[in-house]
């Protein structure tokens, strides 16, 4: 079935040899695109399995940190906004433009409350002091000259602090695992592979979103319909890719504890 009739207003462009030869190449393209993604993911996903067979305690200790009740909700909420996407492809193709908008707008909202959520964890981090690198520190330049083990932590900092944990909200539980977590050398590095899977993850997110906008608009405007929805299939794989994604990232991270 292809996106673009011949006898629609929508015409094929003269570069390509007819309607079906143009949905053919923009699906491919998508694929070879999206095919890409899943390169660069794959590529930090086997670097933390080889990292995490060689410190697993380490990665341990880190997942315990992270809050996988919030991760849950953040994959339900990513799950809802594959459904409504899928759904808004499929009141396109039928010309239902204006349930397809409603559809589009619960995505885009879906998403919104997705960065939401991260916010909240990235901030408690930040606070705490669960952050890679010379971030992890109380004098970020301390690290230098090779001084990095005479150097002190953010978190050992905040421990020391009673005043502080109650500000920051942490508990005896958390405290308890802050420092398990401490214990062990090379600790940062779990938080390096967090900050950098969710945070390559969440612009994609952002990127989503603005791409489910613009055909928002174009399905407002009755730019697309049964006679031509490429741009919605389309970005409707990139959106279910950045949520297939997560699915992964969700154990990884949150759950190898």
């Amino acid at each position: 079935m292809t996106s673009v009739s011949s006898s629609s207003e929508f015409h094929h462009q003269h570069h390509f040899k007819s309607a079906d030869h143009q949905y053919a190449s923009s699906k491919q393209g998508i694929w070879l695109f999206l095919c890409t993604e899943i390169l660069m993911f794959g590529g930090l996903f086997v670097g933390y399995l080889i990292y995490h067979s060689l410190y697993p305690t380490v990665f341990k200790n880190g997942s315990e940190t992270l809050d996988w009740k919030m991760g849950a909700v953040n994959t339900v909420v990513l799950l809802v906004s594959s459904f409504t996407m899928a759904a808004a492809i499929n009141y396109v193709q039928r010309g239902l433009h204006k349930i397809a908008a409603i559809m589009l707008a619960l995505t885009i909202a879906c998403a919104g409350a997705f960065m939401v959520i991260k916010y909240f964890e990235y901030s408690h981090k930040f606070h705490v002091g669960t952050v890679p690198g010379k971030f992890s520190l109380v004098d970020p330049s301390c690290a230098a000259g090779g001084k990095r083990a005479e150097c002190e932590s953010k978190i050992s900092a905040l421990l020391k602090n009673p005043a502080e944990l109650e500000k920051n909200h942490v508990s005896a539980e958390e405290v308890t695992r802050l420092k398990a977590v401490i214990s062990q050398p090379k600790w940062e590095m779990f938080y390096g592979f967090y900050f950098v899977m969710t945070g390559l993850h969440g612009v994609h997110v952002v990127a989503g979103a603005f791409l489910i906008f613009w055909v928002f608009i174009k399905t407002l405007r009755r730019k697309v319909g049964p006679e031509y929805y490429t741009p919605v299939e389309g970005v409707g794989l990139f959106w279910h890719v950045v949520d297939l994604v997560w699915i992964y990232l969700f154990p990884l991270l949150y759950l190898v504890g």
